[in-house]
């Protein structure tokens, strides 16, 4: 792993050439609910099953909804054999997140 990323930070490189693979790892409803613009979806449980997702990203950042279990999951990323990419979790999570959320539901706005 290699340390946290700021959300303004975050904010600014999504949209650069290099944006990052943004991985959210709340459950799905969570995540239709509203997330990163152009994050995916992978539950921290499934992470390991689906790290086909992540493997050959150059930059990957990890999104939970305070910061504290995309840390883990970052470090389960960066531990996967044959990623070499660089992994990082937002600092804060969603909590800390002020950038626009994109939502994939019409259901009742909710905490996390």
């Amino acid at each position: 792993m290699d340390g946290e990323i700021q959300p303004a930070a975050l904010e600014r490189v999504l949209h650069s050439e290099d944006a990052p693979l943004v991985v959210d790892i709340r459950d799905p409803a969570s995540f239709a609910r509203g997330h990163v613009p152009g994050s995916v979806n992978i539950p921290l449980a499934a992470l390991p099953r689906e790290i086909e997702r992540v493997r050959g990203t150059s930059h990957v950042v990890t999104v939970c909804p305070h910061g504290k279990a995309s840390v883990q999951a970052a470090r389960l990323v960066a531990s996967f054999e044959g990623f070499d990419g660089r992994v990082e979790s937002l600092h804060g999570g969603l909590e800390a997140w002020e950038g626009p959320l994109e939502k994939t539901t019409e259901q009742p706005d909710a905490p996390f």
